[in-house]
């Protein structure tokens, strides 16, 4: 079971600053840096995640992962390509995969993944992105197919949303700048803590 809140963050100094306001579940999605940075970022993401409890997914570097025994990895399209799942399974490592349209959801499915992620919901800031917003309507009809499988709901979603994300079928949501571009992250965090937290 995932957190209904989940944080992507893209450097171990958030989680220092972000991890006190009770995040449970964290990505960390870097791109673009040399993979020993990378290596060193992960390793002190693990360690400030294990002080405080939460849960951290790797985004891409799936061999990182394995060779640093991390608990979870997040793959893209293109990136399913080339990891090896069955290296992933054997290190016991748990997989998410981020969809988009019909043939992306079958092709994660095949994959037997710990939770599938739809997106965009709503319009991004984050980055262009090739599909349009899917939508409440296609989130419930994702969930209505994969069942108890876990789904995430990503891409423009603000403290404002994120209600109306759960409601429509998502297990959890996703939030990168409705929470780093804030101009108190902290404060922001807390209150998405308050408004995800199972009463």
């Amino acid at each position: 079971m995932l957190d209904r809140f989940y944080l992507i963050v893209d450097s171990a100094a958030w989680l220092e600053r972000l991890l006190p306001c009770g995040v449970r579940l964290v990505q960390l999605r870097i791109k673009d840096t040399p993979e020993e940075v990378i290596r060193g970022e992960i390793a002190a993401a693990q360690a400030l995640c294990a002080r405080h409890g939460a849960r951290l997914v790797v985004n891409d570097y799936w061999r990182l992962a394995i060779e640093l025994g991390c608990d979870f990895v997040h793959l893209g399209q293109g990136d399913l390509e080339s990891a090896d799942l069955d290296a992933l399974r054997r290190a016991g490592i748990r997989l998410g995969i981020s969809t988009h349209d019909e043939a992306e959801l079958e092709r994660a499915l095949a994959a037997r993944p710990d939770y599938v992620a739809l997106g965009p919901i709503y319009p991004t800031l984050l980055k262009a992105m090739p599909f349009a917003p899917q939508g409440l309507d296609r989130l419930g009809d994702w969930k209505r197919r994969i069942g108890t499988l876990p789904l995430v709901g990503i891409g423009g979603v603000t403290l404002e949303r994120v209600q109306a994300v759960l409601a429509a079928g998502a297990d959890s949501a996703a939030v990168v700048t409705d929470i780093l571009r804030n101009a108190d992250p902290e404060a922001r965090t807390r209150h998405w803590v308050a408004a995800t937290r199972l009463r």
